[in-house]
């Protein structure tokens, strides 16, 4: 049984930076349902598109 942490690594390795426009379609999809920013913010960090988690190079 694989751990946590191994498991958590597992994922990682799967997963790939979404592109810029899909991040942008993203944001302002969860933006209309969200209740207020906080909530915004929160669901943007979590799918990892929030302002903070983007790198500011790839829009260069």
């Amino acid at each position: 049984m694989a751990t946590a942490t191994n498991r958590e690594h597992e994922l990682s390795d799967d997963i790939e930076p979404v592109a810029d426009e899909t991040a942008h379609q993203a944001q302002r999809i969860v933006a209309s349902y969200s209740a207020d920013a906080d909530e915004c913010r929160m669901l943007l960090d979590m799918l990892g598109i929030g302002p903070e988690t983007r790198d500011p190079d790839d829009d260069a």
